[in-house]
């Protein structure tokens, strides 16, 4: 296949402006005004790889389209399909060692604590491709009668999640477009051409460890046929009519059962050696489904009645009932930036363009956009959260099992949905964190005699809740307590108290109880402290110069158990319930140790100022009270936000940041100082660093939490509401001085519009969803209203009612 780019650029008005767009930016001038409300990712040309490639998903089933005209790829997933090699079980007994270890630490002997960690303490088992989330497969199409193309584009528009690839070849015009409905749970492909017979094709659908070994022997047309791959780490190829070809290897992880329907209109499908075949058909339509046995169905039955959803069902409805589905959520809020003429550049020159310091406001709003798209395709009701990679990996052994590391990572994935109006897609996780309890249990009572339950810096999809590792990243056992207070963040967005009740606060309270448990006096303080504990996932020398990572009382664990605490007693009060207990965590609360400043200025990270090993390392984990918590803000605790100040400065000049998702966090961190420039900065060098082609996280490779937490961030530089207080506009950078957005969400219900010129606020529209008292703040401006459900207000921008 050749592309010719010659033909592929005709002298139409879009690609005029393109090439004054081209102008412009070779000779730096990058403010032209222009209005471009399209949120399209698009490029000239297919995918070279998988970093390129778009991504669909309804929740459970997704794909990453590459685009290639004539050899073309879809890298198949589906939620739940992990491998399974076994538990990393429990040590028996550690306990007993975790007190000789806070002993030691108590005493000063860090490096001797360590190395009781690490020998007694921790499972050295490291669940590196055992339990992993695994690919579903590729199905690979090869078109015949194609060869010079010209006219290319291809394109995920975010408004209705469809890719859409376009182009000429011979003299005929070709369009192929891919959807992944939740409405349906079908997977859609459909080829369509503006002349008869124009579609014939090969494909094959395979799996990396089965080297093609599917075959078949007969052959069918008619109007629909089936294939199906189906397995414990293998695949099956079945026409429904015809045969079946099963090959089971792999018993101990989840099996699955795929089923692909082909539709044709004219021409003829038939079954050749290990491929299907279409010959000379007007129109050629597929429909994937899958089902699995991980939530306990049989996966051939699932598989079926997931078929025989979209059995009567016209491609027009199936399109419909997807836009209709996906647009009810994705709709709710609208981003607006400012545009010029670098719209009509193909996404992945615009983002090269960013990197040489063009200024391009509407794709910051397409990357906000973007991940909420991302959000909606891999976490919905009924599905599982979204993991390290969202539900795109590639493979049978990603990088870090493409699982869930609970100590900062998939909190992550989770940080948009209530400010970008999203909650809905929050209840994954809250269903996933409920489910660690019961091994949970099982790890605070083996390793630490305690009740409750906790989870440790790693799980995957049978919840595993193990401490195991290294000292640097596995002796951390506030996974779930950090997790836990998920629950009243959701209530605070939704006022969802039925959740509360039937779930949150009951798994907030065993969190609580553990982390009641975990704590102990300090011999010379009398402060509870936790411990044995560390600051994901780095290190600090001791007195003697040795790498240690275990402390007593580091500054993260603090600032967790105090967030816990405090949302577990205001879920008490908002339940009416547990006073006795409410009582007792606010007496710990009383009893604990305080985070300290250092002689520096900076807070501490850990217990005492111990020089730090990795001064830039990513993870910031003691600046966790000033994001995702409120315990650090510039109403109650200014000397801790300049304390942070000075962290984040000595962290980004020694390097910090370089991952996606630490520079997301950072994006955060300054929105919550109010630093506006810094929040610019930051979006900008996550952009140009940190960013594929595609518009995925890098962290490298990609990770999806850069992307969460980078929309996450941009939606708190025009939105705050952590303090009681809905804060309008509190960061918001000189560069993006015009613009508008509606459909955030505060914290208490409200929908919050805004328009600003000139970096002042215009106006701005309140909608109260449940009724209450609505506090605002727009600079140094403070109003009160107190607000019915469903009410309305329109206000200026000194905040006076317009009407």
């Amino acid at each position: 296949m050749q592309i010719n780019l010659t033909d592929n650029y005709p002298y139409n008005m879009i690609n005029i402006k393109k090439l004054i767009a081209i102008i412009l930016l070779g000779i730096g001038i990058s403010s032209v005004s222009f209005a471009q409300k399209e949120q399209k990712l698009w490029f000239d040309e297919p995918a070279e790889n998988w970093n390129g490639a778009l991504p669909i998903g309804n929740g459970r089933l997704g794909a990453m389209i590459f685009g290639n005209p004539v050899n073309e790829r879809l890298q198949l997933n589906e939620e739940t399909i992990w491998a399974k090699q076994g538990d990393v079980e429990e040590k028996q007994g550690t306990y007993k060692y975790v007190k000789q270890a806070r002993s030691l630490l108590f005493q000063g002997k860090y490096k001797e604590a360590n190395d009781l960690v690490a020998d007694m303490i921790l499972n050295k088992r490291m669940p590196s491709g055992t339990n992993t989330y695994q690919e579903l497969g590729d199905l690979n199409l090869t078109f015949f009668g194609i060869d010079k193309v010209a006219n290319y584009k291809r394109e995920l528009s975010l408004d209705s999640a469809l890719v859409n690839v376009t182009f000429r070849s011979n003299k005929v015009n070709y369009k192929r477009t891919y959807f992944s409905s939740a409405a349906d749970k079908t997977l859609v492909a459909r080829f369509t051409a503006n002349k008869k017979k124009a579609i014939s094709c090969e494909f094959v659908l395979t799996r990396e460890e089965l080297n093609n070994v599917i075959s078949a022997d007969k052959e069918t047309s008619g109007e629909d046929a089936t294939f199906m791959p189906s397995g414990r780490g293998a695949i099956v190829l079945e026409d429904d009519e015809i045969i079946m070809y099963e090959h089971i290897e792999n018993e101990s992880g989840v099996k699955f059962e795929a089923r692909l329907q082909i539709l044709h209109k004219g021409g003829a499908v038939k079954v050749i050696g290990n491929k299907l075949r279409a010959i000379g058909c007007d129109e050629l339509e597929l429909r994937l489904v899958c089902g699995t046995d991980y939530r306990g169905d049989n996966p051939t039955e699932l598989s079926l009645k997931n078929q025989r959803m979209t059995k009567n069902k016209t491609y027009n409805q199936l399109l419909n009932a997807h836009v209709k589905d996906y647009q009810a959520l994705f709709n709710r809020v609208d981003l607006d930036l400012g545009s010029n003429e670098l719209v009509y550049l193909p996404t992945n020159q615009r983002l090269n363009a960013h990197k040489r310091g063009a200024f391009d406001p509407a794709l910051l709003s397409l990357y906000f956009q973007y991940g909420r798209y991302l959000l909606i395709s891999t976490s919905r009701p009924g599905s599982l959260p979204s993991n390290l990679q969202g539900i795109w990996c590639e493979g049978l052994s990603p990088i870090w099992n493409s699982d869930y590391h609970i100590n900062i990572n998939i909190q992550m994935n989770n940080w948009p949905t209530g400010v970008t109006n999203l909650s809905e897609c929050h209840e994954p996780f809250l269903q996933f964190v409920s489910r660690l309890r019961e091994r949970g249990r099982i790890s605070a009572k083996e390793n630490y005699n305690a009740r409750g339950f906790c989870a440790h810096h790693t799980t995957d999809a049978w919840h595993m809740t193990t401490l195991f590792g290294k000292p640097q990243y596995g002796m951390w056992p506030f996974g779930a307590a950090w997790a836990s207070t998920h629950y009243w963040e959701d209530y605070l967005f939704t006022g969802n108290k039925t959740m509360l009740e039937e779930l949150g606060y009951d798994v907030m309270k065993e969190a609580s109880l553990f982390v009641l448990d975990f704590m102990v006096k300090h011999p010379k303080t009398g402060k509870y402290v936790t411990g044995p504990s560390m600051s994901p996932e780095n290190s600090y020398f001791d007195e003697q110069g040795n790498t240690v990572s275990v402390d007593m009382g580091p500054s993260m664990d603090l600032q967790i158990a105090w967030h816990l605490f405090n949302t577990t007693i205001e879920a008490s009060k908002v339940l009416n319930k547990d006073l006795k207990f409410r009582n007792t965590l606010l007496k710990r609360l009383e009893q604990m140790e305080k985070v300290k400043i250092g002689l520096d200025g900076r807070i501490m990270e850990w217990s005492q100022e111990f020089p730090e090993a990795y001064p830039g390392h990513r993870h910031i984990s003691h600046l966790y009270g000033l994001y995702p918590s409120n315990q650090f803000n510039w109403k109650d605790t200014p000397e801790f936000l300049e304390a942070s100040k000075k962290v984040l400065k000595e962290r980004l000049k020694h390097g910090g940041g370089h991952t996606g998702w630490s520079r997301a966090w950072m994006i955060n961190f300054y929105a919550r100082l109010f630093d506006a420039e810094k929040v610019f900065e930051n979006i900008n060098l996550l952009l140009s660093k940190s960013t594929l082609p595609n518009l995925l996280d890098n962290h490298p490779p990609f990770q999806i939490d850069g992307n969460f937490g980078g929309t996450a961030g941009m939606a708190e530089m025009l939105l705050q509401s952590h303090v009681g207080v809905i804060h309008l506009l509190p960061a918001l950078p000189k560069k993006l001085k015009n613009g508008s957005v509606k459909g955030l969400v505060a914290r208490g219900g409200f929908e919050v519009n805004m328009e600003w010129q000139e970096g002042q606020l215009v106006s701005t529209t309140i909608i109260s969803k449940r009724g209450g008292i609505c506090n605002l703040r727009y600079l140094d401006i403070y109003k009160t209203f107190e607000m019915t459900k469903g009410e309305e207000i329109t206000l200026s921008k000194t905040l006076q009612k317009i009407k």
